[in-house]
């Protein structure tokens, strides 16, 4: 399969996306291309990686959009390069989490039916932050507990959309 990939630059530094050869978003990450976590997997098994800003353009225009303030929520077909059922579920149960509001682990793992800590460890492993909204989920005690990109890219999110966040 041929994935194409793009970077943008945004307020809070540079995030790179891939889509599949149908356009559906396969993954996000924070940083050039370069430094993404997901090209090795990408790479793998014959796939190819080809920069096409043309092929990302309805991408990176939803996520200017988001950064400029007038997108609340992303409408981008997504289709994670990897994941097991558990995981897609976690990552579904994310994307319904609006616009600056956020959820605690627990508040996720009792309406999935799972425990907190297999949601957080699937919310680390989303290969498509930013859009599939990881950095909505805090602590019970609404504490920014870990983030793949860092607590302080999480707070940053978070600010953007208007959370109040406890000192």
């Amino acid at each position: 399969m041929t994935y194409y990939h793009d970077t943008l630059s945004t307020p809070v530094g540079d995030i790179t996306a891939t889509v599949d050869e149908n356009g559906a978003l396969a993954a996000t990450s924070f940083g050039d291309f370069a430094s993404s976590p997901w090209t090795p997997h990408l790479t793998a098994n014959g796939n190819t990686l080809t920069r096409s800003p043309a092929r990302l353009a309805h991408v990176c225009a939803q996520i200017a959009g988001y950064f400029a303030g007038h997108r609340r929520c992303f409408e981008l077909p997504l289709a994670p390069f990897t994941g097991t059922e558990h995981q897609r579920r976690v990552w579904a149960a994310l994307c319904e989490i609006p616009f600056g509001e956020t959820r605690a682990y627990g508040d996720l793992a009792k309406k999935l039916a799972t425990s907190p800590r297999a949601v957080g460890r699937a919310n680390a492993t989303n290969v498509i932050p930013l859009i599939v909204p990881c950095h909505r989920v805090i602590g019970a005690d609404g504490s920014l507990t870990g983030f793949a990109y860092g607590v302080e890219m999480k707070r940053r999110l978070l600010v953007h959309e208007g959370v109040l966040l406890v000192a």
